[in-house]
């Protein structure tokens, strides 16, 4: 028998590995920027997107494959649930960022994506309640400013010369829906773990993208089959596919869906970093002006959030307590 004591210690234990473990997701996530940058000529965004959750699932099934079926009927009473989550998290979130890294830099995607947090947060105020007060509606103008400035490339006085660039939008979509990913694995509550909950997301995820990535096979130009192409599926299966999925979902689950977001502040450090190191990216003026308009909006909107809790835990995390 676990004493009340003994079971506050665990609670916090987990709730410290949860909040040391968020500092790896966006640095985990800067892989698939590299990934995303290097699959263009080499594999097509659909088919490496489908080799990549096709091999995450597989490690999971194998793992989590006694829990799946126990739960089995259980899971298939939602199966649509998973179905949505794996096309928001595995088809949006991951042929559509390698559809947008074909005309966009490794840095656009970074610091797009780090407005996360801001859609977050909009969202948990929106479907679950969570109020939204001006401390976090000034930080959401300000992220919004921020993203809009990196896709107008600063040229805010000549919007009509400027040349936009189709794979910003595609991460902007892919931002919208990873927002939509993360409020909905809330909204929807489960009792599986944090690998068989995953599990499951992943084969809706293969589900949705098959179709997609047999009609990329026939056509030409997109796919050189080769060990360079593997060695991509393979980086993007282990390294942001499984760990940082992985963390992500269980934080989630130990944590609230705003205070997990905050880990995406890190993103366009890590990713800018890489970008410049891997891929000779060098920032802009308006990456800068980017990044100081977007992480402050995210910090006022997330910490908004967060004082509004009480003993850690958010109105987002409704379902799960």
């Amino acid at each position: 028998m676990i004493s009340k004591s003994g079971a506050l210690e665990a609670q916090h234990r987990q709730i410290r590995w949860a909040q040391t473990l968020l500092w790896l997701v966006p640095a985990l996530w800067t892989v698939n920027y590299i990934v995303a940058r290097k699959a263009p000529g080499v594999i097509g965004p659909y088919l490496l997107a489908l080799g990549r959750w096709a091999i995450a699932g597989f490690v999971l099934l194998v793992i989590a494959g006694p829990e799946l079926w126990r739960e089995r009927a259980a899971v298939l009473r939602v199966w649509w649930q998973y179905l949505i989550l794996g096309a928001l998290g595995m088809l949006v979130c991951g042929a559509w960022v390698y559809q947008g890294a074909r005309s966009t830099e490794a840095i656009n995607i970074a610091l797009i994506y780090a407005a996360s947090p801001v859609l977050i947060g909009l969202g948990a105020a929106g479907w679950l309640g969570e109020r939204l007060g001006l401390r976090q509606m000034l930080g959401v103008a300000l992220a919004l400013a921020g993203v809009f400035n990196v896709v107008v490339k600063g040229q805010w006085a000549q919007l009509a010369n400027v040349q936009f660039v189709p794979g910003d939008l595609w991460i902007v979509a892919a931002t919208v829906a990873w927002a939509a990913y993360a409020l909905l694995q809330k909204l929807w509550s489960s009792g599986l773990s944090a690998t068989a909950r995953l599990a499951a997301i992943c084969m809706g995820g293969v589900v949705t993208l098959l179709p997609f990535a047999l009609w990329e096979s026939t056509q030409t130009g997109f796919t050189q089959w080769g060990m360079s192409a593997l060695w991509l599926v393979l980086a993007a299966a282990i390294v942001p596919g499984l760990g940082a999925y992985w963390i992500y979902g269980w934080a989630q689950q130990v944590l609230s869906a705003s205070r997990v977001a905050v880990s995406l502040y890190l993103g366009p450090l890590y990713g800018g970093l890489a970008a410049w190191w891997l891929l000779g990216e060098v920032p802009g003026w308006h990456h800068l002006v980017g990044a100081a308009l977007i992480l402050p909006g995210v910090f006022l909107v997330t910490t908004g959030a967060a004082r509004s809790a009480r003993g850690g835990v958010l109105v987002v995390e409704r379902g799960v307590e």
